[in-house]
């Protein structure tokens, strides 16, 4: 994965707009972090495989980004974006890496199912 280019990035996300696309949202701050601090307030989010379809996407801020994407009744929205990469199945994969470098959130679009 590599920092985000927001032009580059907002032209991935365009490719997508009006599609029927499937979408991977995740946030986490360690699964175990009160493991090692009773006083952590553990909390996250996961969607996987969620069809959805938008009308638009934006890539908006300072490092660490934010991206919507405009559905026709409400919004996806993942702030914390960081990295990114269009793989080899051509799935658009955004990351956002804390300052240990570890996965905080994750938003990722695909024409096709993810595996489970």
């Amino acid at each position: 994965m590599k920092e985000v280019d927001v032009n580059e990035l907002q032209q991935l996300i365009n490719s997508f707009a009006n599609k029927d696309v499937y979408i991977h949202l995740e946030t986490t701050n360690g699964s175990y972090a009160t493991h090692y601090n009773e006083q952590f307030f553990n909390a996250s989010a996961f969607l996987r495989n969620a069809k959805i379809q938008y009308e638009h996407g934006k890539v908006v801020g300072e490092s660490p980004h934010r991206v919507g994407l405009k559905m026709e009744h409400g919004w996806v929205y993942a702030q914390g974006i960081t990295h990114y990469e269009l793989d080899e199945h051509g799935r658009l994969l955004m990351a956002g890496l804390n300052y240990e470098g570890k996965l905080a959130i994750a938003l990722q679009i695909s024409e096709t199912p993810f595996s489970y």
